[in-house]
C-alpha cells in the first residue's frame, strides 16, 4: 500500500492510500478534517446577500415597476427564483429595521430575538448568530454597510465588518456615494481572495443604507426620473382614513400634511434614483465576481428589511401592515441549482438563516424558527407554511392566506378585510358587510392561533378603546426634506 502523509490544514493531517482512493485517520486522531477543509472539498457555494434598507416589493423594474431603471438586479431575478410574498415578522419599535435584522442573523421571530421576553436560554449566544454559524461551517465571513439599527451584535461576529450606514457612522455622511464606497470594497474583497489563494468558500453580506432617507444620489441617477411623469400609486390618499396607532412615528413626517401629489411625486423620484445607483454599483460586483471566475458558484441573494409607504393609503413610512406598506418586502435569489421562476409561497426573512446554513453545510442552533426554502428553490415544494401573520407594536395585527387578508387594530377595536385576489392595494374594506362577518370571525381565530404560536401574547381586544378619529397636523412642508431637493 502506498502512502503520502498530506497536511491539509493546520489542524489534522490526512493518510491517503492514492492506490486505493481511500482516507483513514492517524493513530490518536479523532477527527479525520475540520469545518474549513470539508468546505473546500465539497465545494459548497459562495454566499452573497445584497440586504437593503426600506425596500419595497415592488422596488425593481422586474418587480413592478416600469419606471425604475435596474438592469442589474432584474437580470438577478430573470435567472433565478422571485418570491413574491416574502416578509419581516414584525416590530415592536418604529425602526422596523431593528428586529427585522436581528431576524434575519438570528433566525427567530420579533417575539424570541434576542433581549424578547420569549426568547430561549442560548439566544443571546454568539456561536448562535448567522455569520458565526456559516463561519463555523469553513465559510470566509466579510460585511459591510448598515450597523445602526441592524443588530450590532450580530454583525461584529463577521470575520471583518466595514460601516457604512444611515445612522451617522462615517463615512456615510457622504450618501450619495455609499453604493460606490460599497462596490469599491467588495471588489478589492474579491481581489484580495484571488492574491491570496484563498480557497474558502465565502459569505458575503452586503447591508446598503439605501433607498433609506435622507435620499440622495449622483445627479446622473436623479436625471433619469422626471416627478412630473411619475404616477401616483391606485392607493395614494392625501390623510390615512383613521388614527392606525402610529400616525406621526418619525417616518410620517417626512411629507407634509395632508399629503401632495407634487411631493408625493418629487419623494418617490428621489428614491428611484437611489435604487437606480445601487443596481449601477451591485453591477460592478457581479462583474468582478465573474473575473474572480466565482460567478457561478455563487448564490445571490437580493432582499430588502422592510417595506415603505411613499403616500400609499396616506402613509409614508413603513409602521402599518398594508401589503405596499411596512413588512411586505422584495426577495430574489439566484445561483447553481436554483430553479428559474416565480414563488408565491409565504416566506419570512427569518427563513434565510436556515437556508443559508442549508446551502453551507452548517449546522441550525436550536431555537432557529425560520423554515429553509431550499425545497421550494430547489422545486421540490411550493410552499413552506399556509399562512401569513405580521405585527407592529401593540397597535396593529394581520393575518392573510391566498387570498384573504384581515388586519386588526386592537387599540381602536377596528378591522379591515380585503380580498386580495380583486383588490391588491387594499382600497375596499370588507370587515363591515353581513355577509363577511364568519370570514371576518374565522380569520381572527386563525390570526389568535399564528400570535399563540410566536409567543405574541397583546391583546385583540381592549375594553377602553381609542378614538379612531385623527386629525393630522398643519404643517405645509417636510420635516426632513430630502437631500435632492
Amino acid at each position: 500500500m502506498e502512502h503520502k502523509i498530506v497536511k491539509t490544514h493546520k489542524c489534522f493531517y490526512l493518510a491517503l492510500d492514492f492506490k486505493n482512493m481511500t482516507v483513514f485517520s492517524l493513530a490518536g486522531l479523532a477527527l479525520i478534517g475540520c469545518n474549513a477543509t470539508q468546505a473546500q472539498a465539497r465545494k459548497y457555494p459562495n454566499i452573497l446577500h445584497i440586504h437593503t434598507d426600506d425596500h419595497r416589493p415592488d422596488g425593481l423594474h422586474s418587480l413592478g415597476n416600469p419606471l425604475l431603471i435596474t438592469p442589474n438586479l432584474d437580470l438577478l431575478a430573470s435567472t433565478g427564483m422571485t418570491f413574491t410574498h416574502c416578509y419581516t415578522m414584525g416590530s415592536n419599535v418604529g425602526a422596523v429595521s431593528t428586529p427585522s435584522r436581528t431576524m434575519l442573523l438570528t433566525g427567530r421571530s420579533w417575539k424570541r430575538i434576542p433581549g424578547a421576553p420569549d426568547a430561549t436560554s442560548n439566544a443571546n449566544d454568539p456561536k448562535t448568530f448567522l455569520p458565526r454559524v456559516i463561519e463555523a461551517a469553513g465559510y470566509q465571513t466579510w460585511h459591510m454597510g448598515k450597523y445602526g439599527n441592524g443588530f450590532p451584535k450580530g454583525v461584529k461576529e463577521f470575520a471583518k465588518s466595514i460601516i457604512d450606514d444611515a445612522n451617522g457612522q462615517t463615512p456615510a455622511t457622504d450618501r450619495a456615494h455609499c453604493t460606490q464606497r460599497l462596490a469599491d470594497s467588495t471588489i478589492v474583497f474579491l481581489k484580495d481572495r484571488e492574491a491570496s489563494n484563498e480557497t474558502r468558500p465565502f459569505y458575503i453580506y452586503i447591508a446598503p443604507p439605501v433607498p433609506h432617507d435622507p435620499r440622495s444620489a449622483e445627479p446622473q441617477y436623479q436625471k433619469l426620473y422626471d416627478p412630473a411623469k411619475i404616477p401616483l400609486s391606485p392607493s395614494f390618499m392625501p390623510v390615512h382614513p383613521f388614527n392606525n396607532g402610529e400616525m406621526t412615528v418619525r417616518d410620517e413626517t417626512l411629507a407634509p400634511w395632508p399629503r401632495t401629489p407634487e411631493d408625493t411625486k418629487q419623494q418617490n423620484a428621489d428614491y428611484y434614483s437611489c435604487i437606480s445607483g445601487l443596481d449601477y454599483n451591485i453591477g460592478r460586483i457581479f462583474e468582478a465576481l465573474k473575473a474572480s471566475g466565482q460567478w457561478d458558484n455563487t448564490i445571490i441573494i437580493f432582499s430588502g428589511d422592510n417595506g415603505l409607504s411613499m403616500g400609499d393609503h396616506g402613509l409614508f413610512g413603513k409602521q402599518n401592515l398594508y401589503e405596499f406598506g411596512g413588512m411586505h418586502v422584495p426577495l430574489v435569489i439566484a445561483g447553481p441549482g436554483i430553479v428559474k421562476g416565480k414563488s408565491e409561497a409565504f416566506v419570512y426573512l427569518m427563513d434565510l438563516f436556515p437556508t443559508f446554513a442549508e446551502f453551507a453545510g452548517a449546522s441550525i442552533p436550536s431555537g432557529v424558527e425560520g423554515k429553509s426554502i431550499v425545497p421550494i428553490l430547489k422545486g421540490k415544494k411550493t410552499k413552506v407554511r399556509d399562512l401569513l401573520y405580521t405585527a407592529y407594536r401593540s397597535c396593529q395585527r394581520s393575518i392573510r392566506d391566498d387570498r384573504w387578508k384581515l388586519i386588526r387594530y386592537p387599540l381602536i377595536n377596528r378591522n379591515q378585510l380585503f380580498d386580495l385576489s380583486v383588490d391588491p392595494y387594499e382600497l375596499n374594506n370588507l370587515a363591515e358587510k353581513p355577509n363577511k362577518k364568519s370570514k371576518v370571525a374565522k380569520m381572527m381565530t386563525l390570526l389568535q392561533n399564528e400570535m399563540t404560536s410566536h409567543a405574541d401574547k397583546d391583546p385583540l381586544t381592549i375594553s377602553n378603546p381609542r378614538s379612531d378619529v385623527w386629525t393630522p397636523p398643519t404643517t405645509k412642508t417636510p420635516i426632513v426634506p430630502s437631500k435632492n431637493k
